[in-house]
């Protein structure tokens, strides 16, 4: 089974800022995602794996998110088990966001 990295949400952002091609994934409901997102994150919500977990694209490097990483982690594993390789699950989530990248973001 293919490991699940972590990295915190400053070195995602680093990562975005140099060019990498990563598909983030926001596994929170969407009451959630209407209070604090990031653009380009596509929203898949952890209550609603069965209907997405299939259709997710390989071949990209996928960054995994929710509030503060839990969510996403399990959703990590859950495509590491499915086939998916380059799974980093985003640590402290959209809130260690607000924190270490962007105060804008509201935190809740």
């Amino acid at each position: 089974m293919t490991e699940v990295q972590s990295a915190t949400p400053a070195g995602i952002k680093e990562r975005l800022d140099r060019g990498d091609d990563l598909l983030l994934i926001d596994v929170r409901e969407h009451n959630e995602v209407a209070i604090a997102s990031l653009p380009g994150a596509i929203v898949c919500p952890l209550s609603q794996v069965d209907q997405w977990i299939d259709n997710v694209p390989t071949g990209r490097p996928l960054v995994l998110m929710c509030h503060h990483g839990i969510r996403s982690m399990h959703a990590a594993r859950a495509l590491a088990e499915r086939g998916h390789s380059d799974i980093t699950n985003m640590t402290g989530g959209i809130d260690l966001w607000s924190v270490q990248v962007d105060p804008a973001v509201p935190r809740y």
